[in-house]
């Protein structure tokens, strides 16, 4: 090897080591809380306010708890079909889902006409 190419090869090392290190590690998507029961009530919000619209290209977990045996959480929307919490399920789950330009809708399954919400992702 040339002294020209071991000098470079030296600077190169050199700078290398002393560049800052980048973290490929992705931001926590935002977290959007959604209630469902124990009366005939299901709700989406985040921050504490009602959600109308959320960023579209972005993911957020979806937060659910699920209060009664007789209800469930479903999400669908552009490319979106998810049963959250079943029927018989009471507790906490979650999901992450990237949305897309569009209508979502929350329903309770057995109560749809009544137990029902939408936003748009913008």
């Amino acid at each position: 090897m040339s002294r020209i190419s071991l000098g470079l090869l030296s600077v190169l090392v050199t700078a290398l080591a002393l560049a800052p290190t980048v973290s490929a590690t992705p931001a926590a998507p935002k977290v959007v809380k959604g209630i469902v029961g124990p009366g005939f009530t299901i709700s989406l919000t985040s921050g504490g306010k009602k959600v109308t619209s959320l960023k579209a290209g972005v993911s957020y977990r979806f937060q659910v708890t699920d209060r009664s045996s007789s209800h469930d959480f479903h999400l669908t929307g552009p490319g979106v079909n998810k049963v959250i919490t079943g029927v018989s399920f009471t507790g906490t789950r979650s999901v992450t889902v990237r949305l897309r330009r569009g209508t979502y809708r929350y329903i309770c399954d057995p109560h749809s006409t009544s137990m029902k919400g939408s936003f748009r992702a913008r």
